[in-house]
């Protein structure tokens, strides 16, 4: 977002003494311009007929292109069709649609277009705009949704100031569009200038909370088939961003599935808060606000605000439509961070692979061939050796060697299997399995693939494999060394689209919900959403734990080596 965004903000705060329409009137088409990239943008308001063009107000057209063109438009052409059709005109070619008129001498070439319709108090008071989106690029669904949510904001300026000039309460209701104005910019440049997800939710989170004057405000996000608490601001309880609650039942979650807002003063909604929802982490409320997040059809989290600071705890439904169109700007930003994560968390883990895979070659290929070698001469010395001692000693020697020797195969299996590239992800897995039994662990295994059993022509591409493999072997190894796992049964089936994997165990178990220091639960998840798949735990103290992950299996190919 821009510095001309910035000077909207400043003088519509000035509009607050005098209530200046003309002020108002400028700021918004400057705003529209800079919302969207585009070169030129104009507002043109409607004559008492609403037939017909009486102001034209412009941005991006210097004084002299404008005495060049000579009178300004008065509404005929395309500008037309909105003053008799009020709804959003989007055009790739402006000079291509059948009512186009031309430009006249001396007018700038201008190719992409969008129209929005201004409404005041319901009734068409004129029309935004815009054309020659920047780089030569169409004007998006996004450009069409943020100038829409304009247009609403620009609505009440002008209404206010039509309307009532210098009343009190008024000016505190246009200050608060105008912050609502001052938060859509602030998230804007998040996603121009701020990739980082936290910080990009945090401050989603206070700046959403001072727009509706909220005692607290809350972002919950997906997680498996949890909702987690990603960002917070204002009287909340410590420690409660990484907190969980269930997604199926949980307010947050029912937000998402509905892509709808939620009060929280109707009752059902209340009782599910504190059974299911933040009331179970000792987030106290009487009323609040649940709004999803939502871009491009995809849900990325919910806004839930608490209590209003002012007055009663109910929030009006002017903050419910301000809390809505801040967070059509706040999920752009969060997509778009979110987005960058999942890139890095990508070449992270590939990086990751690609150390082990070298790793293990170079043990492999000149470690153990070097134990081997100095095995294989200790051994020969022990031929005709009389000195007891000594061959005593020689033997010790390659006792350990072989020691060393298996336990560097164990971390060569752990690094890059090479029965993963060689013979496919069940082999890698029958090894993992024979390894814990090895460790007194019993191990039932049950592996339904369809390539292994020629049911499919190739191996599934090699993220899957690798994916499959380490959840595997990330949750036999916690059940081991963490949950002192007996038993342990691990199941793979696969169908056309998904490849299902559940590992369940008999161990100590553990509360899902708390923090835990290790990384191992984490790597798992992120493997599985990077596929675009699901993943989750079941647990219970003294009552073991179950791993699933759901992935997808689309895309087959052979499995890269190395």
């Amino acid at each position: 977002m821009t510095s001309g965004v910035l000077g909207v903000l400043d003088l519509a705060r000035g509009v607050l003494a005098d209530l200046d329409l003309d002020v108002v009137l400028e700021r918004v088409t400057e705003a529209a311009r800079d919302l969207t990239g585009a070169q030129y943008a104009a507002l043109g308001v409607l004559d008492r007929s609403r037939s017909s063009l009486e102001r034209f107000i412009t941005v991006g057209v210097d004084d002299v292109t404008h005495r060049s063109i000579g009178a300004l438009p008065r509404g005929r052409g395309v500008l037309g069709e909105l003053i008799s059709n009020p709804r959003p005109l989007r055009l790739v070619d402006v000079g291509a649609h059948p009512r186009s008129y031309g430009f006249p001498p001396g007018h700038p070439a201008m190719s992409s277009f969008l129209g929005v319709p201004v409404l005041v108090a319901g009734k068409p008071f004129g029309n935004l705009y815009l054309t020659e989106k920047s780089a030569g690029e169409p004007f998006t669904d996004e450009d069409e949704e943020a100038v829409m949510r304009l247009a609403d904001l620009a609505a009440v300026a002008i209404d206010h100031a039509q309307r009532y000039g210098d009343v009190e309460a008024q000016r505190a209701e246009l200050k608060r569009t105008v912050q609502a104005l001052d938060a859509m910019v602030q998230i804007a440049r998040a996603v121009g200038g701020e990739t980082k997800l936290d910080a990009v939710l945090g401050m989603v989170a206070k700046r959403g909370r001072a727009l509706v004057s909220a005692r607290a405000l809350v972002i919950e996000q997906q997680q498996g088939a949890q909702i987690v608490i990603a960002a917070v601001a204002g009287e909340l309880p410590d420690g409660l961003v990484g907190g969980a609650v269930d997604l199926h039942e949980s307010l947050g979650g029912a937000a998402l599935r509905s892509k709808r807002t939620l009060r929280l003063e109707d009752q059902p909604n209340l009782a599910r808060f504190e059974r299911h929802g933040l009331g179970r982490l000792g987030v106290r409320a009487s009323a609040g606000l649940v709004v999803p997040l939502v871009f491009h059809g995809q849900g990325y989290g919910v806004l839930i605000a608490i209590d209003r600071l002012q007055g009663s705890p109910a929030f009006t439904a002017d903050d419910q439509r301000l809390l809505e169109a801040f967070a059509v700007s706040a999920a752009t930003a969060v997509a778009t961070a979110q987005s960058v994560e999942t890139d890095r968390r990508r070449h992270r883990l590939a990086a990751t692979e690609q150390e082990r895979a070298r790793c293990a070659r170079e043990l492999r290929d000149e470690t153990l061939r070097n134990l081997a070698s100095v095995r294989l001469g200790l051994a020969a010395q022990l031929e005709g050796r009389e000195l007891e001692a000594a061959i005593e000693a020689i033997r010790e020697a390659v006792e350990r060697l072989e020691i060393e020797m298996d336990k560097l195969r164990s971390l060569i299996a752990d690094l890059r299997p090479a029965a993963l590239d060689e013979m496919g992800a069940e082999q890698a897995i029958e090894n993992l399995a024979e390894r814990a039994r090895d460790r007194g662990v019993e191990v039932e295994l049950t592996i339904d693939l369809a390539p292994e059993l020629g049911r499919e022509p190739e191996r599934r591409f090699s993220e899957l494999e690798t994916a499959m493999y380490r959840i595997v072997q990330e949750a036999l190894a916690n059940a081991i060394k963490h949950g002192n796992a007996r038993r342990v049964a691990v199941e793979i089936a696969e169908d056309q689209t998904t490849l299902r994997l559940t590992v369940r165990d008999d161990g100590n178990g553990f509360d899902p919900i708390a923090k835990t220091d290790g990384n191992g639960l984490l790597g798992m998840q992120e493997r599985a959403e990077l596929l675009g798949g699901t993943f989750g735990i079941e647990s219970v103290p003294e009552q073991g734990t179950t791993v699933r992950a759901e992935l997808p299996t689309g895309g087959r190919r052979h499995a890269q080596t190395g």
